[in-house]
């Protein structure tokens, strides 16, 4: 493809902004881990919510939903679109809890919550499990969408692209810490958001496709539309819309979609203002997150079925690009390579901003909980502000080397999503109720981590190779209700089973956490003089499905409008207007 010189410039002024963000806040991100980590605990709601939003701006995402849409239409995106629930959840009822706790990461959480070397333990373990093993998956799996988008658009070699996000990534980041990546992350959110309409208006008007209405009639496309699957046909609505609604969202956890927040969303949480900036920042969030983003890659996704109906039309138009990259998700970046001069560079930059800035939030992430949760807990706690800040940095290289190598491995970003989801299988329901059940116990946590471990690799790995109850392929979903429920069985067994924490270690935490008293209650009539805190919970889980619906039908009403019905998006754009109304007249009564 011909890349101008324009387009190179373009490029290149990305390039110096981010490393000059990283290099003016570096002195300011020196000064603390905790100004490392989370800025001071001083961020407001619209910086976090842009830097979450730009995070899950992945250049894996569209490659994704490519994938999606290609195999199972529109309707195959409620794989993701079901953990909004998850979202508001976190929205109305566990981000102030997150922002009470005072913890510097997540994990920290353990030794709030719980007691003991069981408490002690899992925070160690879950600091390397989750730092270092799942964040470099997931950041392979942004450097994997890289390694395929710059080798169609730019010809570039696994290497090469490699080096290229690596370099600057790492040393804003390691530089700028947190700080450096929210500003970083909310520059680079307006040069993807510009990126993604931009080119997805540019390719309706291709001479292929011309219109959006011939897009929309066109005889590869016209059965990929429905927003919800045809719910005659089960073999697709199961896996694509029941499971997900029913079950996914809250059993299962997902890095950026935890039930109850955590991991870097925790860490927004943890940084922000107050706990009303920290609401308002997961607000922002889910709301950016599924309603403004999906439809220009969806755009995109449908006219790739145009231009290369089959995986064999990608190839045929790129035959250098490696055989193990070869996949429907590689339809994205081959659409892209159609831009012209000046859109070209805007794109790649937004392209390039996408992998960076889920790549420092990774980075700064995982380095978080190496440095708070093992080296500074376990291995030097005397380390003094500057050795964790240095820790901190070298940790940061480290986990870019680790995933660069991974992603040379990886061929396809649905089967690891697939994967990640599998092994988090029945830990969900935990994240959502330690908080609210005092009878949850370190135990609970352990059993249900190794168990849901354990059952993923036998159905990934193991289970075909034993020929023992055979699951078709397109029932691949009762893997992960298998998963579910193994997994929850035995953590309730456990739980049971144990003893509960020390009566001074739950209340320590309920002191300083506050939830609503509905499962503590057994423990504190135990202690009169406690107050209870009988909190909103009826009142947030209600704003929570109330935001859920505005969200999708603010989802559903720009499909309706780009679709030319203006009935069913009428509808779906008052309901939007009513759920936003109520939605801010409850967030006002939030305390």
């Amino acid at each position: 493809m011909n890349v101008t010189a324009i387009d190179w410039a373009i490029i290149i002024a990305f390039f110096v902004i981010s490393m000059l963000i990283g290099i003016i806040t570096s002195r300011t991100a020196g000064k603390s881990a905790k100004e490392f980590f989370l800025s001071g605990r001083n961020m407001p709601w619209w910086l976090l919510g842009v830097s979450m939003v730009a995070t899950t701006f992945s250049a894996d995402t569209p490659n994704l939903v490519t994938d999606i849409v290609r195999k199972d239409g529109v309707s195959g995106n409620w794989v993701w679109w079901a953990f909004l629930l998850t979202g508001m959840l976190t929205v109305f009822v566990y981000a102030k809890l997150w922002r009470r706790s005072e913890a510097t990461t997540d994990l920290e959480f353990y030794e709030i919550r719980y007691g003991g070397k069981p408490a002690a333990f899992l925070r160690a373990f879950r600091a390397l499990y989750l730092g270092v093993f799942f964040n470099v998956v997931i950041m392979a799996t942004v450097i994997l969408a890289a390694i395929k988008i710059f080798g169609v658009m730019l010809g570039l070699t696994p290497f090469q692209t490699l080096l290229v996000v690596s370099v600057v990534t790492v040393i804003y980041s390691s530089l700028g810490g947190l700080r450096g990546v929210l500003l970083t992350d909310f520059f680079q959110f307006f040069i993807a958001i510009a990126g993604a309409f931009g080119a997805a208006y540019y390719i309706i008007s291709l001479p292929e496709i011309q219109t959006l209405d011939n897009l929309l009639t066109h005889p590869n496309v016209r059965d990929k539309l429905n927003i919800i699957p045809d719910f005659n046909d089960w073999n697709l609505l199961v896996p694509l819309f029941i499971m997900p609604l029913a079950i996914q969202w809250w059993a299962t956890w997902y890095p950026g979609a935890e039930p109850g927040g955590g991991g870097y969303i925790a860490q927004r949480m943890l940084s922000a203002k107050d706990e009303k900036n920290a609401i308002g920042a997961t607000l922002l969030f889910n709301i950016a997150h599924y309603a403004l983003r999906p439809w220009p890659w969806i755009i995109i996704a449908l006219s790739s079925l145009i231009i290369f109906p089959q995986v064999s039309d990608i190839q045929e138009a790129f035959p250098n690009i490696p055989a193990n990259k070869l996949g429907n998700d590689l339809a994205y970046s081959a659409m892209l390579t159609y831009l012209p001069t000046g859109l070209l560079g805007v794109v790649l930059a937004s392209l390039i901003a996408a992998v960076m800035s889920t790549l420092s939030t990774h980075l700064n992430w995982g380095s978080s909980y190496v440095v708070n949760d093992f080296y500074s807990r376990f291995i030097k706690p005397q380390a003094s502000e500057k050795e964790l800040v240095m820790v901190g940095r070298l940790s940061t290289v480290g986990l870019m080397v680790l995933a660069a190598l991974l992603a040379l491995a990886l061929s396809n970003a649905l089967e690891a999503f697939n994967i990640l989801l599998q092994i988090g299988a029945g830990t969900g329901l935990i994240f959502i109720l330690r908080w609210f059940w005092w009878r949850i116990n370190s135990y609970t946590e352990i059993s249900a981590m190794i168990i849901s471990f354990i059952v993923a690799v036998y159905f990934e790995y193991i289970h075909e190779k034993t020929g023992i109850l055979p699951i078709p392929e397109d029932m691949a979903y009762l893997k992960l209700l298998a998963g579910v429920g193994i997994t929850t069985f035995t953590w309730i067994l456990v739980t049971l089973l144990t003893k509960p924490e020390k009566d001074e270690v739950l209340l320590s935490f309920y002191r300083k956490v506050r939830p609503a008293d509905w499962g503590w209650r057994a423990v504190l009539n135990k202690y009169p003089e406690e107050k209870a805190e009988p909190g909103q919970l009826p009142m947030e889980i209600g704003l929570m499905l109330i935001a859920s619906i505005m969200v999708y039908s603010a989802l559903f009403a720009t499909g309706f409008w780009i679709y030319s019905k203006p009935l069913p998006a009428s509808i779906a754009s008052i309901i939007t207007v009513i759920g936003a109304v109520l939605v801010f007249r409850g967030w006002k009564k939030m305390r």
